[in-house]
């Protein structure tokens, strides 16, 4: 792979905690959705919780939630953020297979108030339903039920995606709502686009190649891959920002075949609403429905690391009120091991979170968060108005850094014990830029397959 001439100026060893905390949270309210959710452990995760779905949304002051109840029933919730209780519509659609990646997502229209919900889907054929017109634009106007919401279809409102996974939604600047979802599958799958303006949904097509040569660092080849994003956000200026990792479809690429075999943190942008794709130093290396972004596209790489460390796909990014690019990734650092054999074991335990950062000048910054993850899921990171930096990590705790300090001062902030949360959260992006307040959604570990809480917690940043 060609390698950016901004590459990521390595900072490999632990920053140390300074004496100065980072900025605070104040802790406000942990409400229940559903004391008896569907509970079922598959790839280290829960169907009701995983950090590639929209499951917590606040839009014109409501929050809207969704998860499987132990009925295996989807149910969508919303609660005015002004007051008052937590209601529920059980849409008619049962969970098809106990399978984490099975999620359900959900996305606000703004342009006519429809409120989507995409789910239960792993390299099949989604389910689809929207709400009526005007739900979330007029919320006040809708009584809260499973009748607001239309009949579950196998199509994206009509189109057909065929077999996909990954289902998101993200709003344009101008109130488009995008899709964004894999097709393929792990190792030799293609990321694609779709757009719902007008009161219809259209694809763009694929941005995301499959083919192309990656030489591993024992020499083997790999010809085929999937592009694994951290997300797609818009700033403030409306600049349309993606990091990702690449996960190769030859295993044999790795030292040990009890790895994983994701490499590199890659960074592109878009400037036409993810039409054209750009590479750090402002290179076109893409386009969504023609010439797609591939292993051997120049200029794409933010942070090399090759394929022995465990890294984890889909953690988070975010951006800030200046537009600059934040990415959370974790891995196994080589001060452990140069190999690792066994990921789940060796990434509880040997695992560490970096904050990767843009510079002004293109290159990017990486510094270890202090604290560990002591898990194998995923990072997610949030911004307050002072630009200082919130990690929602694994069981609900919160590491901050401030703005001030050049986002070095990472320091444990929120962590409750009691609430026993199981691996990773949902968190509400939206609801910060609102009123400053981050919200999470958690499910309480269980054992096997018995049901159990899923909750939210309401903190105040800063």
């Amino acid at each position: 792979m060609v390698l950016a001439a901004s590459v990521l100026q390595p900072q490999l060893q632990p920053q140390p905690t300074v004496a100065q905390a980072g900025p605070s949270v104040t802790f406000l309210a942990d409400t229940v959705l559903d004391q008896s959710a569907l509970y079922f452990v598959s790839y280290d995760g829960l169907v009701n919780n995983n950090a590639f779905q929209d499951a917590l949304v606040t839009y014109n002051g409501y929050q809207y939630a969704a998860w499987y109840t132990s009925s295996r029933n989807a149910v969508i919730a919303r609660r005015a953020l002004s007051g008052g209780g937590w209601e529920k519509a059980v849409l008619p659609h049962r969970l098809s297979v106990n399978d984490s990646h099975n999620v359900i997502s959900i996305g606000i229209s703004p342009q006519d108030g429809t409120l989507h919900v995409a789910m239960d889907t792993h390299n099949t054929r989604l389910y689809y339903t929207k709400s009526v017109a005007g739900l979330a634009t007029r919320p006040g106007s809708h009584q809260w039920s499973p009748s607001v919401f239309g009949t579950v279809q196998r199509t994206l409102g009509g189109v057909e995606l065929g077999n996909m996974t990954y289902p998101q939604f993200v709003v344009t600047p101008e109130g488009a709502l995008q899709f964004s979802y894999r097709t393929g599958g792990s190792g030799n799958g293609v990321n694609e686009l779709a757009e719902y303006t007008g009161g219809s949904w259209r694809k763009l097509g694929g941005g995301s190649s499959a083919t192309g040569n990656y030489t591993g660092p024992n020499g083997v080849v790999s010809t085929t891959r999937n592009m694994y994003l951290h997300g797609l956000t818009y700033d403030r200026r409306g600049r349309l920002h993606a990091a990702f990792t690449w996960r190769e479809g030859n295993t044999r690429v790795l030292c040990s075949p009890g790895g994983l075999s994701n490499h590199d943190t890659g960074y592109v942008y878009s400037d036409d609403r993810g039409r054209t794709w750009r590479n750090g130093a402002g290179t076109v290396v893409g386009t969504t429905g023609g010439t797609r972004i591939s292993v051997n596209s120049p200029g794409l790489i933010a942070d090399p690391l090759d394929p022995n460390h465990g890294l984890m796909n889909q953690e988070g990014q975010g951006a800030d009120s200046a537009g600059t690019p934040h990415v959370v990734i974790s891995y196994v650092p080589g001060r452990f091991t140069q190999c690792v054999s066994n990921y789940a074991q060796q990434r509880t335990r040997y695992g560490r979170t970096f904050h990767v950062v843009r510079n002004a000048n293109g290159t990017w910054t990486k510094r270890e968060v202090p604290v560990p993850p002591g898990s194998t899921q995923r990072t997610k990171p949030v911004f307050d108005r002072n630009d200082n930096a919130y990690l929602v990590m694994p069981r609900g705790r919160i590491v901050s850094a401030s703005k001030t300090e050049g986002w070095k001062d990472w320091t444990l902030v929120f962590d409750r014990p009691s609430m026993n949360a199981f691996g990773e959260v949902n968190v509400d992006t939206s609801r910060v830029a609102v009123d400053g307040v981050l919200s999470f959604q958690y499910q309480k570990r269980s054992t096997g397959t018995t049901p159990s809480p899923i909750r939210v917690v309401d903190v105040r940043l800063g």
